[in-house]
């Protein structure tokens, strides 16, 4: 496969010699699953061999995960050590995620935190949110802002302070809040390419290895609900 071909299935957001950026689309996994899909990490590999001519072998580290459905920010180690350091600045929340959300009804707020104790079902592959702490539950806190609203949706602006299974699908829903298209957390209709329209927007970070500050954009879904927001 050329790397012009390769460019135009992945949207490299930023690379250096330790670690690179990609913009994931909906319909990727992360990391190889029982689908047997190929994932993001080997197309990565794959861009990777391809742009530095590499005959063996090319390292490409997970550092974290998306939802398939989910597009946005994805980060990638090239090199052992990024990953080992990478991986606890994610252990002890030293990266800041931000994520953009649309949903149908209007929040209860203009902005606010949300607190929930979180329980994984693993036969559906299904959180539960309470509102008290019961047995095997783990604390979950979001906050959320209204940025944006269109004549149908609004879209919210949301961090994460803990990184659950499903925690921001989950929680919204919990509110009365579904994702668009998240048929699995109560939304009414699917969206047409099987995507939910949550998107990791920005990732910022101390670089694992220059100690310089990397702050990484993605740019939303090319898409007609996306753009209806004008950002």
């Amino acid at each position: 496969m050329s790397l012009h071909l390769l460019f135009f299935k992945m949207e490299v957001l930023y690379e250096d010699n330790h670690i690179i950026i990609v913009n994931k689309s909906p319909k990727e996994i992360v990391q190889g699953d029982k689908t047997g899909d190929k994932p993001l990490s080997d197309m990565v590999k794959d861009y990777l061999k391809e742009k530095y001519n590499k005959p063996g072998n090319v390292f490409c580290g997970v550092v974290h995960r998306l939802d398939r459905p989910t597009s946005g920010v994805v980060v990638f180690a090239k090199t052992s050590k990024a990953l080992t350091r990478l991986n606890e600045m994610f252990k002890k929340g030293e990266v800041d995620k931000t994520y953009w959300a649309i949903v149908k009804d209007v929040p209860p707020q203009n902005e606010g935190v949300l607190v929930h104790y979180l329980i994984k079902n693993e036969k559906n592959n299904k959180s539960t949110a309470y509102d008290t702490e019961k047995p095997h539950t783990q604390k979950a806190v979001l906050h959320y802002k209204l940025i944006g609203r269109s004549q149908k949706y609004y879209l919210l602006e949301v961090k994460i302070e803990t990184g659950r299974h499903h925690q921001i699908r989950c929680q919204l829903a919990k509110i009365g809040l579904p994702i668009k298209g998240d048929l699995k957390y109560g939304a009414q209709r699917s969206n047409p390419d099987g995507s939910i329209s949550l998107h990791a927007r920005n990732i910022s970070f101390v670089h694992p290895v220059s100690k310089q500050i990397i702050n990484i954009t993605a740019p939303v879904p090319d898409d007609p609900l996306w753009k209806a927001f004008e950002i």
